[in-house]
């Protein structure tokens, strides 16, 4: 998870280290929805069913709230936790707050989501700013994607190179992840963990941005490798992987309440 700025003092470090745009990074077009935390980056984001009346939910990686238990699954804990949101031209509009914690975990994907305090529609009354929406397909091989980074202010250019049966880093073990072109505009850094991977044709959510393989070493922290399904271990030095979204509306229901039980729903329960 090289993907998030872990502490103030690495921050300062990143900050001052990138004061330039980072090698790869493609200027910033449209940052609408997309929000900066105090380590990584997010997005308001909506399931298709959702209504204007209910409380907006930001989603960023599992890892940006803690570095979690491979098995541990976080289920509407009490948050107070706040997000920068952006405009288009990534300038700060105002400042969002958690009231919860509605779903957490590093158990098969690398995602949480924390309940606003503020609905869709009162988000969209004060800053004009409507939600990006969650796609529930995965993305097309070789289709156009952008990874949005609301803590560097940057987006990515990418293409999907191919999907993972299993992404392992060091503890963790991630299903189906979707993984990206080597290519020079899709250079992610720490930071862009958390940032939405959105389709350029429909303008949804696919995924969620997440982690890379760093220097070439085989499933350690910061170098995770791809396991088939008949177990034959594969390590692309340099390839960057998001978790994909598409599972999750299903387990989104009434009022933006997470239902783990709910027909559909694959997310790892408590």
């Amino acid at each position: 998870m090289i993907k998030r700025v872990a502490g103030t003092l690495l921050a300062a470090m990143a900050i001052g280290a990138f004061v330039a745009a980072p090698a790869g990074a493609v200027q910033a077009s449209d940052f609408n929805a997309i929000v900066a935390l105090n380590n990584c980056s997010g997005s308001v984001v909506r399931p298709p069913a959702a209504k204007d009346t209910d409380p907006a939910l930001v989603m960023s990686n599992g890892h940006c709230v803690k570095f979690m238990g491979a098995n541990e699954v976080i289920v509407n804990q009490s948050a107070s936790r706040t997000f920068t949101l952006l405009n288009r031209n990534a300038q700060p509009l105002g400042t969002l707050r958690a009231t919860k914690l509605a779903y957490a975990t590093m158990k098969d994907t690398d995602v949480s989501f924390y309940q606003l305090s503020q609905t869709y529609a009162q988000i969209q009354s004060q800053y004009n700013t409507p939600a990006l929406e969650l796609a529930t397909s995965k993305p097309a091989p070789g289709s156009s994607i952008e990874v949005r980074s609301g803590y560097w202010k940057r987006i990515y250019s990418c293409h999907v190179d191919g999907f993972v049966h299993q992404l392992k880093e060091d503890v963790w073990t991630w299903r189906d992840s979707v993984r990206y072109k080597s290519e020079s505009t899709c250079n992610t850094i720490g930071g862009t963990s958390g940032s939405p991977v959105v389709d350029t044709a429909s303008n949804k959510v696919v995924a969620v941005n997440n982690t890379a393989n760093e220097s070439g070493g085989r499933c350690t922290l910061n170098n995770p490798c791809e396991v088939s399904q008949t177990g034959q271990v594969t390590v692309r030095n340099g390839y960057k992987y998001g978790q994909q979204t598409y599972n999750i509306p299903a387990c989104i229901g009434a009022g933006n309440q997470f239902t783990l039980t709910a027909p559909g729903c694959t997310l790892p329960r408590r």
